[in-house]
This record gives C-alpha cells, structure tokens and sequence, in this order.
C-alpha cells in the first residue's frame, strides 16, 4: 500500500504544479517540504504561489505554509513533528499524502527517518561560533564528531552552526521523539535541461520583482526585520535586503540573486543525488509528465 509520495526538483522546475495535478487525480492533500514557506507575510520571495492550488475548480488543501512568524526560528525536529501530525491525519482519512518541496533535508529527515534531538535555540552559542570563520567552524564540528560532518551539505554558517548546537555535549540528553519509519513511498523528480532551467529562473526573478517583491521586503523591514534576519532568510531576502539597506545597487543586486539562484538549484540537484546514494529512488520525470508519474501511482497502489 502506498502511504508517501514525494515531489522534488531544483527550484522553478514546476514541483508544485505537478503535485497539484496529482493531488487532484487522487483526491489527497498536500504537505510542503519548503524551509521558508512556512513563514506568513513571506509569499512572492518564496514562491507560495498559492493559486496553483486551485484546480478544475476545486481547492486542493495543503499544510505547512503559513504557519510562522518570520520573526520566530524553526528546525527540522519541529518540521517533523508537524509533518506527522498532518500525515497521520490524512493516513486515517485513508489517503496518502504528497510531500512537496526543494529543502533537501526536510524531505531525507522523513524518508531516512531522521533521529533528531529536541534541542531548542541557544543564541548565547550562536553569537560565539558566528565570530568563527567558516573552516573553523568546520573543524570545530569535526572535532565534536566527524561522522556529522557532511562537506556538501555544510557549506554555510548558519547550517554548521546548527548542527553544533544540536549535538552540543550540553544537549545529548534531549529528548528524541520516535516516528515509525515510512516504507511505502513514491519520489518523483523533476528532471528539467539546464539552459531551460536557468531561462526560467531568470524570468521567474523578473517576474517576482515586477509583481511586488521588492514591496513585500519593504514591509517586512518596516515590521522591523533586521538585515542579519533578512540575510538568515537567503537568496532572495538577503539580495533584496542589501539592495533596501542600500548596501548595493538595483542592477548590481538583480544580477547577484540570479547568480546565487542558478547556483542553488545546483546544490540542490547535488542534494538529490546524494540522496539517492543513501538508497532513496527516485523516479526521474521530465517535462512535469503527468501521465507517467500517474501511472507509476497506480503500479504502487
């Protein structure tokens, strides 16, 4: 019986279109797997694109967008214990649900069924390792453990800092809720040519820029977001906020987020694979095919 299916891809390569398409052919809801868009007054930077979940007229309901402030932290501990929560509740609605999303690691914490202790925030700790520089803070997670050293995952500060504060000696007896492991699952990943790929990113970019991005930052920093808030958001947040900050100009500040757009998608790519090293299948789909990943549907139901 099928109890998960997963869609991935790098960003603008068209994820939630397809899950929508196929949340609609199989009655059933959707749960995002995005790190930002759970945050409420953040829509156009993060591409909630909120009106592709209508459908042939009917709404297809969707979890985990909306559902903080931007001024509060989350982890992937807390993304889990939601994500149970509304999985079990369409399971019992004898359902599968569709897990949707470009966070990597939101999607592997599920299907490897990560054992993650609840470790809140110490913000005294982050202060001290923000003052480290990168490589130092590498070999200082190396030393804590060199198995949680991961070289294509921890390539920022802010993911380092993280995992040190997770496995911090001071934090190991926290607890660590215990999720039953989902084996019957379906990923679908969207494969999509490089130069088509790009091309959109870059349309996409104008295109959010001209529908009231820079607006939506705007708001955000006369609620009171700091710029350091702003850069912790990435991408998109960290541009535009240096931009608003007048740290950079607008061409300068267009041309700088389409660079480190293109480059995330390729991490992300570079994330999806690793995951399939780790024995993750997934079935690569291109051009959004419909009718193929439906039918891989049917073969596991």
């Amino acid at each position: 019986m099928l109890n998960l299916v997963v869609i991935l891809g790098p960003t603008a390569s068209g994820k939630t279109s397809l899950a929508v398409k196929l949340a609609d052919s199989f009655d059933t809801e959707i749960i995002s797997g995005d790190s930002r868009q759970i945050y409420k007054g953040m829509d156009i930077g993060t591409g909630k694109d909120l009106y592709e979940y209508k459908i042939n007229n009917t709404s297809i309901p969707y979890h985990l967008i909306d559902i903080l402030n931007p001024e509060q932290n989350y982890s992937i501990h807390q993304f889990r214990e939601d994500f149970y929560n509304v999985y079990n509740t369409i399971i019992n609605k004898n359902k599968f649900p569709i897990l949707c999303g470009g966070s990597g690691l939101y999607l592997e914490s599920i299907l490897l069924n990560y054992q993650i202790p609840n470790v809140p925030p110490d913000n005294n700790l982050r202060l001290e390792l923000q003052k480290l520089s990168l490589e130092k803070l590498q070999n200082k997670l190396k030393k804590i453990d060199n198995s949680l050293y991961d070289s294509k995952h921890h390539i920022t500060k802010r993911r380092i800092i993280r995992t040190i504060e997770v496995f911090n000696q001071n934090n190991i007896n926290h607890d660590i809720n215990l999720y039953a492991p989902i084996n019957d699952y379906c990923v679908f990943g969207i494969q999509t040519d490089r130069d088509i790929l790009l091309e959109r990113i870059k349309k996409r970019l104008n295109d959010r820029l001209n529908d009231g991005m820079i607006e939506e930052v705007e708001q955000l920093i006369k609620k009171g977001m700091t710029l350091n808030r702003l850069k912790y958001f990435g991408l998109e947040y960290k541009f535009l906020g240096e931009y608003l900050f007048g740290n950079i100009s607008f061409e300068d500040m267009v041309s700088k987020l389409n660079i480190a757009i293109n480059r995330f998608s390729k991490r992300q790519m570079t994330f999806f694979r690793r995951m399939e090293k780790r024995g993750i299948k997934i079935h690569w789909i291109k051009n959004n095919d419909l009718s193929i990943a439906k039918q891989y549907i049917q073969d596991y139901l």
